[in-house]
């Protein structure tokens, strides 16, 4: 880790010595979101190359390539401390949680996986839990690369509960009323007044933190057109050429909060009950 800290400091120090100080801010913000959702990006990289490339006639299936991409990345994240051992075993619950998700969804219609594969179970290929992982692998990596604080952070209890309940409705709306917007409402009750601080250089700034979601939401909306338009998923009634649904923003603005609260089981030293000054949220 101290090699990549770093790396930023000398990339920040290069970058405020050639721009105004308010740009440079928005250069060095916009570098370090994509510094850490790297195993993201790299996974959707994965996506497109192998599409553009892959012939039918090949050996290996390409979802079975993108499962040993996958694993090679997540290796050498590992090798390259660019994660720490805490953020793998929580990176790995996410492969886990997610799976269990897709091996649901698929079932159910939702979406499916329509090419071919050795390493695919109940037509879910199991590259996929990785896509999950790298949305923990990105709110693990933004948590310590912003040095980010979460204040005034609700009782712990209540977001595991909340979590629990948006987790549980992704299965149940197959069979019960649908409560997502009841749901959306409690995500914004329970966290209205929670900011998160996070720094760029020495100089401290926040956002409420459903806003946060609303904006990271429509990050993995976009990615989301990434896989659909490579062909690797496909949303039931989706045409070859449409745009995923708006609504799935939604759904990933909730799944975010499942996500977070799984790594904020790791990282609690970053939440605060009581509101932080900007000195203090550095």
């Amino acid at each position: 880790m101290t090699q990549t800290r770093s790396l930023e400091r000398r990339l920040g120090d290069a970058v405020r010595a050639r721009l105004p100080h308010a740009l440079a801010e928005l250069v060095l913000f916009v570098l370090k979101q994509g510094w850490a959702a790297l195993f993201g990006g790299l996974l959707l990289i994965g996506l497109l190359v192998s599409d553009a490339l892959w012939q039918d006639g090949w050996r290996i299936a390409r979802y079975d390539a993108l499962l040993i991409y996958a694993i090679a990345l997540q290796a050498l994240f590992l090798l390259l401390r660019l994660e720490t051992l805490a953020e793998a075993k929580v990176i790995l619950l996410f492969h886990l949680t997610g799976t269990a998700m897709e091996l649901f969804k698929v079932q159910a219609g939702s979406w499916a996986y329509p090419e071919p594969a050795v390493m695919k179970v109940l037509g879910v290929p199991l590259f996929s839990g990785f896509m999950y992982a790298s949305v923990g692998s990105y709110i693990a990596r933004v948590i310590r690369i912003f040095e980010m604080r979460f204040a005034p952070y609700p009782p712990f209890w209540m977001t595991v509960v909340l979590a629990t309940l948006i987790y549980i409705n992704f299965f149940a709306h197959h069979f019960l009323p649908d409560i997502r917007l009841a749901l959306f409402a409690g995500t914004v009750l329970l966290y209205a007044r929670t900011r998160v601080w996070f720094t760029i250089g020495q100089t401290a700034y926040w956002m409420p933190l459903p806003l946060a979601a609303l904006l990271a939401s429509f990050a993995l909306w976009v990615a989301e057109n990434v896989g659909t338009g490579t062909g690797t998923w496909i949303y039931a009634g989706q045409g070859a050429l449409d745009l995923v649904s708006l609504a799935k923003m939604g759904s990933w603005y909730l799944l975010l909060y499942v996500s977070f609260v799984t790594v904020t089981l790791v990282f609690r030293e970053a939440l605060s009950p009581e509101p932080v000054t900007p000195s203090r949220a550095t």
